[in-house]
C-alpha cells in the first residue's frame, strides 16, 4: 500500500514551531494541506509571526482551548519543549512548567476526542553511561533536569493516552528560525563570525535530517502508529565529529572547532554520553527505514580528529555546500517528494 495513501485527519496542530523540529514541520505540512495546519509558540518568541502561526505559552491552557474551539484540530504534532540545558538547570521550574505542564494542559483538552497525538520526546531522558544503542525498554536515567522532564511528560502520555505516539528523536539537523539555534546554526553561526566552538569527543548522538523526519510524521499520522518508538538516524556521530562535518562543509576556518571530554566541562549544564538510539522496532512497523543516515555523503565523515585540518579536495566547502549536503537529504530532493 502506499504510505501516503491512507487518509491524514485534518485540520493540524504543531506545537513548539520555534524550535528546529517544529520551525521544519510547519513549512512541510503548510506545503502539504494549504489553509490546514497552524503553528503556536510560545509569547516570547515574537520575532517568529506567519498567518498560520499563532502565539500561546506552554502554560496558558485557555488560549489553547480557544484555539481548538477555532480551528477543530483533529491531529497534533506536538514538538514543544524547553531544551535550554543550562535554563533548565538553573530553573527547572522552568523545564517542567514547558515540557510537563504544557503535555498535560494538551492532554485535557483533546481528552474525549478522536484528535491523533504525536509527541517528539529525546534521546536526552537517557545518561549514555552504557555503550549507547538505547532500546525503547532500557530504564531512563537522565543527568539533567531537561532529561527528566520529557521523561516525565513521556509517562504522562503512555498513562493518560495510550492511544498516542511518541517519537524519541536525536539532533533534528535543519534550519532554525532564528538562524543561531540548533545543532547546525549554532555551530555555524560561531564559526560565521570567528568565534571558536567547542564540542564534546564522548557525547554520541544519532542525528538525522528534518526532512526524513516531516515524511516520518505523516505517515505516523496516516498510519494512527501507536506507542514508543526510538526515531535516530542511522549513523553515530560525537557532538565534535558533527562540528567537524559542518567546519568542513561550510569551508569554515577549521582551527576555530576545539574538541574536549565531558569531565572537562563545567557541572553546569551536566552532559549526557553515549545517547544513541536503536531504531530497528520503529523500521519494523512501517517495513522500512525512514531516516536517512546524516550526513547521507560519505566523504564528509571525519576519519580522526584533525580530518577537517585538512579537508578532502573533494569537498569544495561553502555555505551553500553545506545547505545542500546537510540542511536536506540530497536524495529526497533528487526524487523530488
Amino acid at each position: 500500500m502506499d504510505t501516503f495513501s491512507q487518509e491524514f485527519p485534518l485540520p493540524l496542530l504543531i506545537t513548539g514551531v520555534a524550535g528546529v523540529a517544529g520551525y521544519n514541520a510547519l513549512h512541510y505540512f503548510r506545503k502539504r494541506f494549504p489553509g490546514q495546519v497552524i503553528g503556536i509558540r510560545q509569547k516570547n518568541k515574537w520575532p517568529l509571526t506567519g498567518p498560520d502561526i499563532e502565539p500561546c505559552d506552554a502554560e496558558d491552557k485557555e488560549t489553547l482551548k480557544q484555539l481548538f474551539d477555532q480551528y477543530g484540530f483533529r491531529s497534533v504534532l506536538d514538538c514543544a519543549g524547553n531544551c535550554a540545558l543550562k535554563s533548565c538547570e538553573l530553573d527547572p521550574s522552568l523545564a517542567w512548567r514547558t515540557n510537563v505542564e504544557g503535555v498535560r494542559h494538551l492532554l485535557d483538552v483533546i481528552d474525549g476526542t478522536e484528535t491523533r497525538l504525536l509527541h517528539l520526546s529525546i534521546d536526552l531522558v537517557f545518561s549514555g553511561s552504557g555503550k549507547g544503542g538505547h532500546l525503547e525498554g532500557d530504564s531512563t536515567d537522565p543527568v539533567t533536569e531537561y532529561g527528566h522532564s520529557m521523561a516525565a511528560a513521556e509517562r504522562l502520555i503512555l498513562l493518560a493516552r495510550p492511544q498516542s505516539c511518541i517519537l524519541r528523536i536525536s539532533l533534528p539537523m535543519g534550519m532554525s528560525y532564528s538562524g543561531h539555534a540548533g545543532a547546525i546554526d549554532w555551530i555555524k553561526w560561531r564559526f560565521e563570525h570567528g568565534r571558536p566552538a567547542t564540542l564534546y569527543f564522548d557525547e554520541i548522538r544519532t542525528p538525522s535530517y528534518t526532512d526524513c523526519m516531516n515524511r516520518l510524521y505523516e505517515i505516523v499520522f496516516r498510519r494512527n502508529l501507536r506507542g514508543l518508538f526510538h526515531a535516530g538516524g542511522s549513523r553515530n556521530l560525537s557532538l565534535y565529529e558533527i562540528a567537524q562535518i559542518i567546519n568542513c562543509a561550510g569551508g569554515y576556518e577549521p582551527r576555530l572547532l576545539r574538541g574536549c571530554y565531558r569531565q572537562q566541562a563545567g557541572p553546569i549544564p551536566p552532559r549526557a554520553g553515549n545517547v544513541s538510539l536503536d531504531s530497528s522496532k520503529l523500521n519494523q512497523a512501517l517495513g522500512y527505514n525512514p531516516l536517512a543516515s546524516w550526513p547521507c555523503d560519505a566523504a564528509l565523515l571525519p576519519r580522526d580528529r584533525n580530518w577537517h585540518l585538512a579537508a578532502p579536495q573533494s569537498i569544495t566547502g561553502s555555505p551553500e555546500f553545506l545547505a545542500e549536503k546537510l540542511y536536506q537529504n540530497p536524495e529526497l530532493q533528487q526524487m523530488k517528494v
